[in-house]
C-alpha cells in the first residue's frame, strides 16, 4: 500500500512537472489561466487584465507566492484584486482568442464535443450534431442601458467556428464514411462565403452595409454506415444541416460633421453620429481631443466554461481549455470630457438620449466604475477651440479599429457666425410703466435680425434650418424680434434693465450670431411727467396732514387764550 502511494505522487508530480513545461494550464470558469502559464503572445501584464469574470480574490504577494510557488508583478497584483479598464478598446481579446482556438478539438467518429449551449440535432446515423460560433472579432459588447446590451461587430473581421457530431453504430455496423462537407457563413440567408468542411472553420468577412444583422454558421454533415445483416449488408446513408444564429448590429460609423468659425478666429465643429462613439481628434498633432463616456473591460464568453463530450456510452463534461475573450464597453462616471482638461476644447452642447444604468447587465464578478444612476449617451457635441484642423478630425468608434467615414451634407459644412448689436431705448413713459424699445441687428451689415419663436425643443433642432431660433431677456420677461429685429417690453418697477441676446446654436443657423447685451435704466424722476405726478402726489398726501396741523394750531391757541382769562 505504502509503496503504491508513493507510486501515485510520483506519477502526479510527473504530470505537473509535462504540463508546466508544455504550457498547459487546467481551466475553469473561477480560475482562468494565470499570467505567465500559457504560449500566447500576451506578456503577464496584458493577460492579468483578460479575466474580469472571475472571482477577484485580493491574495496577499505572501499568500500568491505559497500557492503559485512565484512572484507576481504589480499588474498581476492589481489584476488579482479588481478589474482592470481601458482608455479605449484593447486588443488583447482578440490576440488572446485567436491563440486559444487553437487548442479548440473536436471528437472522433464516435464522440462528439460541444459547449452547453450549442444546439444540438440528431438524425438517423448523426448525434448530438452542432455549428457554434466560437468568436467573431473585432466587436464589442455595449451596455446600454439595464435591458439591452448589443454586440457590435466590425465590418471587417473573422469569425470563429466550431463544428462536431458523432455516428452511429450498433455492434454490427461500420461506418463507411463520413464527415462535415462544408461549412458556410451567411447574413440574413445570404451567403457570404463557404469552406470545404473542418471542424474548426475561420471565415475572414467583409459585410457591405451596416445595421442589425443575423449571422448564421451553417454546416453540411453526412454518415454512411454498413450494417451486418448475416445473410446481406444493408447500407444506409444520412445527412443533417446544422446551425447556429448570431444577432449582432454591424458597426459602420458614420459621422455628419459641420464647421463654423467664430469672429475672434477660434473655430466650432459639431459631430454628430447615431451609434455609440468612443472619442474625437481634433488636430494633427492628436493633443486636441474628446473622449466619450465609454470606458472598456476584458472577459471571456461564459458559455465556453465548460464543454460535454458524447459517448455512445454517455455524457462527460469538464471544464474547458478554450475560452474565448470578449471586449465589453460600459457608460462611466467620466464623459465626455476634453483633452488636455484645461486648454482643451469646449463642449458647447451635448445631444442625446437619457437611458437608464446598464449595471444590472454587468456580470457580478466584474468590479468596475459603472454608472449607478441614469445617463445621457451622447450622439452629438458642439465645440469651440482657437486650434481644430479640419483635416485631422477624425471620430473613433467603440469597436476597436473602425473610424467614422465623415459626411459634409449637400447643403454645405460651413457655418458662418458674425457678431450682433443689440440696443435698448425708452419710447414711452408714465409714472407707473414704461416701455423698452429692443433693437437686434447684424453687426457688420446693419440688417436686423428676426427671431421666430420656436416651436420645438433644441434636441429636435435640425442642422441647416430656415427658421432662426434664439430669444431676449429683459429682467424676467423673454420676447422675441419681428421681421425688423425690433421687440417692445413694459416694465412697472425703476430699476436698471439689462437686455441679453441668447442665439440660437450656429449649427442650425447660416450666418449664426454671438450674443449681445444693452443697458436702460428707467425711474419716474427720470420724465418731467413723473416729476409733475411726484408733485401733485405728495400735495395731495400732504394736504389731510397739513389740514389737520393747522387745526391742532388753532385748537391750542384757543385753550391757552381760555387759560390766560
Amino acid at each position: 500500500m505504502h509503496h503504491t502511494r508513493l507510486h501515485l505522487v510520483a506519477v502526479l508530480a510527473l504530470v505537473a512537472v509535462t504540463l508546466a513545461f508544455a504550457g498547459v494550464t487546467a481551466v475553469s470558469a473561477d480560475a482562468p489561466p494565470r499570467p505567465g502559464t500559457d504560449d500566447s503572445e500576451l506578456d503577464v501584464n496584458e493577460t492579468a487584465t483578460l479575466w474580469s469574470k472571475a472571482p477577484n480574490e485580493c491574495l496577499s504577494d505572501a499568500e500568491y507566492e505559497e500557492r503559485y510557488d512565484e512572484q507576481r508583478t504589480a499588474m498581476q497584483e492589481l489584476g488579482n484584486c479588481t478589474d482592470i479598464t481601458f482608455k479605449e478598446p484593447p486588443d488583447t481579446a482578440e490576440r488572446w482568442t485567436a491563440y486559444d482556438y487553437e487548442s479548440l478539438e473536436g471528437g472522433g467518429t464516435e464522440t462528439s464535443v460541444y459547449p452547453t449551449h450549442a444546439e444540438l440535432t440528431d438524425s438517423v446515423l448523426i448525434a448530438d450534431a452542432h455549428a457554434t460560433t466560437f468568436a467573431i472579432q473585432p466587436s464589442t459588447r455595449v451596455h446600454l442601458d439595464a435591458d439591452e446590451t448589443v454586440h457590435y461587430i466590425a465590418p471587417d473581421g473573422e469569425l470563429r467556428g466550431f463544428v462536431d457530431y458523432r455516428v452511429r453504430l450498433d455492434s454490427n455496423s461500420s461506418v463507411q464514411t463520413h464527415g462535415i462537407e462544408e461549412v458556410r457563413l451567411l447574413r440574413d440567408d445570404d451567403v457570404l462565403e463557404t469552406i470545404d468542411g473542418t471542424q474548426t472553420p475561420t471565415f475572414e468577412y467583409e459585410l457591405d452595409r451596416g445595421g442589425s444583422a443575423t449571422l448564421t454558421l451553417e454546416a453540411d454533415i453526412s454518415a454512411r454506415v454498413e450494417q451486418d445483416l448475416g445473410n446481406r449488408t444493408e447500407v444506409t446513408t444520412d445527412q443533417v444541416t446544422v446551425s447556429q444564429d448570431l444577432e449582432v448590429e454591424v458597426y459602420d460609423l458614420r459621422a455628419s460633421i459641420y464647421h463654423a468659425s467664430y469672429p475672434n478666429g477660434d473655430h466650432g465643429v459639431a459631430i454628430y453620429q447615431a451609434q455609440p462613439w468612443h472619442g474625437y481628434t481634433l488636430s494633427d498633432d492628436g493633443e486636441a481631443r474628446v473622449r466619450g463616456v465609454w470606458r472598456y473591460y476584458t472577459a471571456r464568453d461564459t458559455g465556453w466554461d465548460e464543454l460535454t463530450t458524447s459517448t455512445r456510452g454517455g455524457r462527460e463534461t469538464a471544464d474547458s481549455d478554450a475560452l474565448p475573450v470578449y471586449v465589453h464597453a460600459y457608460p462611466s462616471e467620466v464623459g465626455p470630457r476634453t483633452e488636455p482638461i484645461r486648454d482643451g476644447p469646449d463642449i458647447l452642447e451635448t445631444w442625446g438620449t437619457e437611458s437608464s444604468s446598464p449595471e444590472p447587465t454587468i456580470h457580478e464578478n466584474a468590479d468596475i466604475d459603472v454608472v449607478s444612476e441614469p445617463y445621457t449617451r451622447s450622439y452629438g457635441l458642439a465645440l469651440r477651440h482657437d486650434e481644430i484642423d479640419r483635416e485631422a478630425i477624425a471620430v473613433s468608434g467603440i469597436v476597436r479599429g473602425v473610424s467614422a467615414d465623415l459626411v459634409e451634407p449637400d447643403g454645405g459644412s460651413e457655418r458662418l457666425i458674425r457678431e450682433s448689436d443689440l440696443s435698448i431705448e425708452i419710447v414711452e413713459s408714465n409714472a407707473t410703466a414704461t416701455t423698452l424699445r429692443v433693437e437686434l441687428r447684424d453687426s457688420e451689415t446693419g440688417a436686423p435680425i428676426m427671431l421666430e419663436d420656436s416651436l420645438i425643443g433644441p434636441r429636435f433642432s435640425l442642422i441647416g434650418t430656415t427658421s432662426r431660433q434664439g430669444y431676449i431677456t429683459v429682467g424676467d420677461q423673454e420676447v422675441r424680434t419681428n421681421a425688423a429685429g425690433i421687440a417692445e417690453v413694459t416694465v412697472h418697477q425703476p430699476g436698471i434693465y439689462t437686455a441679453e441676446y441668447h442665439p440660437g446654436s450656429w449649427r442650425s443657423h447660416s450666418p449664426a450670431y454671438l450674443g449681445d447685451t444693452a443697458t436702460e435704466t428707467w425711474h419716474p424722476l427720470a420724465t418731467p411727467t413723473g416729476w409733475f405726478t411726484l408733485v401733485v402726489d405728495v400735495v395731495r398726501y400732504a394736504l389731510p396732514f397739513a389740514v389737520a396741523l393747522y387745526a391742532a394750531k388753532r385748537i391750542g391757541s384757543f385753550l391757552k387764550m381760555k387759560d390766560t382769562l
